[in-house]
């Protein structure tokens, strides 16, 4: 009869534990490997779904760097100082005269809805035609506005047919 000792028993199921625990990580380290190596092939998912949302979503990037400090994040501009975006007629009016404002900028003081605003806006004809037309698109359909959107082309109509 053999006798164990209860030191070798207790070895025995430690070391069975031990086997047990790498094997649970082997497979989890090969399945964490796997699903990182599937996201990394993956196709990138498309930010819209088709061109306006494309060109809305571009814009409020545009928006957020180039326009954002004078007619804030909700469109509401400033009193007095800088425009609001939404429900205006100069935004959901005529894109030609929407994209000289941008072009050109604007110093006069001339009433937009009734109201006069004193801060001058400077030209943002560093801007190409696509990233005007964005961002003029993302304002017409943004801030409780729904317009048409406007092109790269008619953009650079009014810039005067320079390419950019």
């Amino acid at each position: 009869m053999i006798v164990k000792e209860p030191f070798t028993e207790l070895f025995i199921q430690e070391n069975k534990s031990i086997a047990c625990m790498k094997k649970v990580g082997f497979v989890l380290m090969i399945t964490i490997s796997c699903t990182l190596l599937f996201a990394q092939t993956q196709k990138p998912k498309q930010v819209a779904k088709n061109n306006i949302e494309s060109s809305i979503a571009n814009g409020k990037l545009v928006y957020q760097k180039a326009c954002l400090s004078c007619h804030q994040a909700d469109g509401g501009g400033v009193p007095r100082l800088n425009p609001p975006m939404s429900e205006s007629t100069t935004v959901l009016g005529e894109p030609k005269k929407l994209i000289q404002i941008v072009l050109k900028g604007m110093t006069d003081r001339i009433p937009i809805d009734g109201e006069y605003y004193s801060n001058s806006m400077a030209p943002h004809n560093y801007l190409t035609d696509k990233e005007i037309a964005d961002v003029l698109t993302y304002v017409r359909n943004s801030f409780g506005n729904k317009a048409p959107a406007i092109t790269a082309n008619e953009v650079k109509l009014v810039r005067g047919g320079k390419k950019k």
